[in-house]
């Protein structure tokens, strides 16, 4: 990755980290369902009458499924029940080793040595957090984030998937009608498909957790709960939506788009450690001897999983 690919990454992890304090804050006015639903609506409105739609196949589907839906409204169901934002942030990031164990079974990605070491270790420190449940990770919560971390898995492989495709036809197409050069129309067309597939992905999603609010959290569909709700649940919210959301899957969908995702998925075990003292800072959560030792291990396994290895010089 170029050094400009590596800062956006961090720069997202950072956003991603800071942002589990902001759904903490959300979800003191408005239950889960209903928050990750109000999440996806600004998300798509008004941008979805601007940017052209990307190709509506089972490709978009997935990813709206598998990152947004499946994603979010059991992780914010995880913390509604009781998950620290913290622990929530390590545990979410199992779906880094799920999503290149995809990409190396569907997309025939390569996996080297240093990065299968560090995907060990990174696991050891999630194994940390499931020997300690209870307290601030109750069981309920701990399951709903691997349900969480698997439907992300899946969406970050149809991101990559369906950001190559549309990148490719719009760089083409540039190309063929201006001066402009292959590689800076790939770029560009790059950046609009990855924030295109975010605002028409956050539109399905919108649509289903609407529904599923609906359906489970009827008695908080009333004025009320709009009206009661604290100025900072309104501001949590647009931080998750404008900042979280179309900026920081933006440039998520976009850096899968230009890099083998074994060597952007690392990246995210960056995630626990800003959520964790995020939390830590804001709101008061306790750090312990394990929870210590689980972010050393994650930290740990991201440094493995990006050493580059020598290759011996061949003897003649």
């Amino acid at each position: 990755m170029t050094p400009l690919y590596t800062a956006l990454a961090v720069l997202v992890t950072f956003i991603w980290g800071v942002n589990f304090t902001f759904i903490a804050w959300g979800l003191d006015s408005f239950p889960p369902l209903m928050l990750t639903a109000l999440r996806f609506f600004f998300t798509a409105i008004p941008l979805v009458f601007f940017l052209k739609p990307p190709k509506f196949n089972r490709t978009l589907f997935i990813y709206a499924i598998g990152t947004f839906v499946m994603q979010y409204a059991f992780v914010f169901t995880a913390m509604h029940l009781g998950a620290s934002a913290g622990l929530t942030a390590l545990l979410l990031q199992i779906q880094i080793f799920i999503t290149v164990l995809l990409a190396y079974i569907m997309l025939g990605e390569a996996v080297n040595r240093m990065q299968i070491i560090g995907m060990i270790v990174g696991i050891l420190g999630l194994g940390v957090i499931a020997l300690n449940l209870g307290g601030d990770m109750p069981l309920a919560g701990f399951v709903c984030i691997l349900i969480a971390a698997i439907g992300w898995s899946f969406g970050n492989i149809a991101s990559k998937q369906a950001s190559a495709q549309a990148t490719l036809k719009s760089a083409q197409q540039e190309s063929s009608v201006s001066n402009i050069s292959p590689t800076t129309g790939k770029n560009k067309a790059s950046a609009l498909s990855a924030l295109a597939l975010v605002v028409w992905g956050g539109l399905i999603a919108c649509v289903i957790l609407t529904l599923s609010s609906l359906i489970f959290e009827t008695d908080a569909w009333q004025l009320a709960t709009f009206t009661d709700a604290s100025l900072k649940s309104w501001l949590s919210l647009g931080f998750i939506v404008y900042i979280s959301t179309l900026i920081g899957f933006g440039l998520w969908a976009h850096l899968l788009s230009q890099n083998a995702a074994s060597k952007v998925m690392p990246f995210a075990l960056l995630v626990p450690v800003f959520g964790m003292t995020t939390s830590v800072l804001l709101t008061g959560e306790v750090v312990t001897w394990w929870k210590m030792l689980a972010m050393i291990l994650i930290l740990s396994g991201l440094l493995l999983a990006n050493m580059k290895l020598k290759k011996k010089p061949r003897l003649v």
